[in-house]
């Protein structure tokens, strides 16, 4: 197990060292959840058809499901803690080493399910769009103790609301001081009520796409779906796509509006979590609204321009390549002096070109051992 108290391996930025008292080593960040394997075809020319086999350009494999959210939280420099049950076949083995070895994230409350499978998702990418295709069972309960029991201290915690499904550690881990950050899934039942996510008042900001938003409102806008969830949650972000995302702090009154990096996506796998990401990490560094949704957007772009759920996730190398790239360019080659404004904070926490960063960036196969 990598010791909380250290840094991610190869993470030469901390957000929250100001924040840190000596021997502070409680996590950042909890998350419990299935851990899937992502197996990801990119570069098809279309969706594939009934009856015909089609080739992919490109195919990688990585750690998914929560494991997408563990990734993107550790490689921001985020000390980030798992509950998740593992497979003891080949699979779990790679998902474990993988974000235990290779991303230095914590699993002692995690646990290797002796005789389950590991669940396995094959995504498919293709014109901008993915289609996936899931199996696994639920892993049988652990005693006496559950994964998912939140880890005391734990300054954040990131939780996936299902509807007439409250989740028992959320409250506890609210009531502990953890901040509670959340996003819900597609609601099967077709209701689209509220008082089916009874955890969302435990919740510190809540952080649905527009599509959910609108449904659970019933607002005609998602500004209007932005500011009617913040009469529930203190901060509500609405995600908008290629418009980019909306955010309501109840407590300041503040409300701000980032649009989106313009992207070729390759495979936007992962994105919304890696979105997520961004955004609990500006948040607990305690960075302006309109600059925490900025970082949020940010990660999320360069992520849907690898392959990869979790291991597509960028660190502060990449985010600070993308900086220097976008200082140079010129209103020639289509930059806008008000996007080198609205980054600019990035100036005074990335390091200069003398100290450059290390990628963290795994092989996204589980075929070649380093």
């Amino acid at each position: 197990m990598t010791p909380l108290n250290d840094p991610p391996r190869s993470c030469l930025i901390d957000p929250l060292a100001g924040l840190r008292a000596p021997g502070d080593a409680a996590p950042d960040v909890y998350l419990t959840g299935t851990v899937f394997l992502d197996i990801i075809f990119t570069g098809l020319d279309s969706a594939p058809v009934r009856g015909t086999e089609s080739w992919a350009r490109g195919m990688g494999s990585s750690p998914g499901g929560v494991a997408n959210m563990a990734t993107a939280l550790a490689r921001l420099g985020l000390r980030t803690s798992l509950a998740a049950a593992f497979g003891d076949d080949k699979y779990g083995e790679y998902c474990w080493e993988t974000l235990e070895r290779g991303e230095g994230i914590d699993l002692s409350l995690s646990r290797t399910v002796a005789g389950w499978h590991s669940p396995v998702t094959v995504s498919m990418a293709y014109e901008g769009e993915r289609t996936m295709v899931s199996h696994g069972h639920e892993a049988p309960p652990s005693r006496p103790e559950p994964a998912g029991a939140s880890p005391p201290g734990a300054r954040s915690a990131v939780a996936s609301l299902t509807p007439g499904r409250p989740q028992e550690w959320i409250g506890r881990a609210a009531a502990s001081g953890t901040l509670i950050f959340a996003d819900t899934g597609w609601d099967e039942t077709g209701v689209w009520d509220l008082s089916a996510l009874p955890d969302l008042a435990h919740c510190e900001a809540f952080l649905p796409n527009a599509a959910e938003a609108l449904r659970y409102t019933r607002a005609d806008d998602p500004r209007a779906a932005a500011h009617a969830l913040a009469e529930r949650v203190p901060i509500a972000v609405v995600t908008m796509g290629a418009d980019g995302a909306y955010g309501v702090d109840a407590r300041t009154g503040e409300a701000a509006q980032v649009p989106a990096i313009v992207v070729e996506a390759l495979d936007t796998t992962g994105a919304g979590d890696v979105f997520m990401a961004g955004f609990v990490t500006a948040t607990l560094a305690g960075w302006p609204l309109a600059d925490r949704l900025a970082l949020a957007g940010l990660t999320a772009s360069l992520s849907v321009q690898e392959f990869g759920g979790s291991l597509s996730a960028p660190g502060w190398a990449e985010i600070a390549a993308w900086w220097r790239r976008t200082q140079a360019l010129t209103p020639d080659d289509g930059v806008e002096h008000a996007s080198l404004e609205r980054y600019a904070f990035l100036s005074e926490l990335l390091p200069g070109e003398d100290r450059p960063l290390p990628r963290r960036r795994a092989v996204p196969t589980l075929g070649f051992r380093g």
